[in-house]
């Protein structure tokens, strides 16, 4: 009976210990630099979209926010490297859809799972894929395009980035929910995508829009709509598809911040609280929407239901179109 008490009274204070250091480290946290680990090469819509973060939260956290750059496997290998990383705090990664709900399915190794390997600490931004073409392009609005597409079937190129993408991806959503057979041509970068279509090698394509918004306005390429719910801020006189005649066509990139499974909730709930005030200030918001996004905020369990709603959506996809990449 003493050794049970015993064995009783040691778990206990166990437990008080260790949940009296874990608060002990939340009260300290940061007392280093913060690693911030971006599943791509320098450049792109992640990398802004994160050092803009990473500037503002450094000044509020005290500490300095290290970008880390690790490029491979469509952003699976860096957001893995994360999920098995020390869940203290000091290494965090920027989330988004293509490594949270397509890849994990697209990629038999991708080694982690989205809702069980992440504590998800919030939201930061969404960015619309749009429909881009040449101003020589023929059709003018969704239905004109899938007219063109029905008239031709299998003849029509259109322009994405990379298997997995949020681009690729929509074109596949695209083309199960309009019933057109459109060629789908990957290429391995947005910003090739938009060189071809500038070029008039390919008349058409889906892509995000921070690499296009320059030619947009300068009228060398036409948006010819935008797959976010409303349309997207910086080019109000754009439809959405769901305005278009596709009712509840959507694809949205969502972009956000995550720790690995164990960290601290008071960390997390640290972080969580810093972030929301961040992207909910006039500078930030404003940085965002000049990238080619818009600021969206929630919180940690908000981000977790979030990951979990696109995880079904783009899984079901992916499995239903056999994708898959070794």
């Amino acid at each position: 009976m003493l050794k049970c008490i015993g064995i009783t009274l040691i778990a206990l204070v166990a437990t008080v210990l260790s949940s009296g250091s874990a608060s002990l480290r939340a009260d300290d946290y940061p007392d280093r630099p913060i690693t911030l680990v971006i599943p791509f090469p320098p450049g792109g819509s992640t990398t802004i979209v994160a050092r803009i973060i990473a500037d503002k939260m450094s000044q509020t956290l005290g500490q300095s926010i290290v970008i880390d750059n690790r490029g491979g496997a469509g952003g699976t290998i860096a957001t893995r490297a994360v999920a098995k990383s020390t869940p203290n705090g000091y290494t965090i990664a920027l989330g988004y859809t293509g490594t949270l709900a397509i890849g994990p399915s697209l990629y038999p190794s991708a080694g982690y799972d989205p809702r069980k390997d992440f504590e998800a600490i919030g939201l930061v931004a969404s960015m619309p894929v749009a429909l881009l073409a040449t101003p020589s392009f023929p059709a003018k609005s969704v239905a004109e395009f899938i007219a063109l597409a029905t008239q031709q079937p299998g003849k029509l190129n259109v322009g994405t980035p990379p298997l997995g993408t949020g681009g690729y991806m929509t074109a596949e959503l695209f083309k199960s929910e309009a019933a057109v057979d459109v060629a789908i041509i990957p290429y391995k970068g947005s910003a090739l995508v938009i060189n071809d279509l500038l070029g008039d090698h390919v008349p058409v394509a889906f892509s995000v829009l921070p690499p296009a918004l320059g030619n947009i306005q300068a009228g060398k390429l036409r948006a010819i709509a935008v797959t976010s719910k409303k349309r997207f801020s910086l080019l109000p006189e754009v439809p959405t598809f769901d305005e278009s005649g596709m009712p509840g066509f959507e694809s949205v990139l969502h972009y956000g911040l995550l720790a690995p499974a164990g960290t601290p909730k008071e960390i997390i709930d640290k972080l969580s609280v810093e972030l929301r005030k961040l992207v909910e200030t006039d500078d930030v918001k404003k940085r965002i929407h000049f990238e080619g996004g818009d600021p969206l905020t929630s919180t940690s369990a908000e981000y977790a239901a979030d990951i979990n709603k696109e995880e079904a959506k783009w899984s079901a996809l992916v499995h239903k179109l056999n994708l898959k990449v070794e």
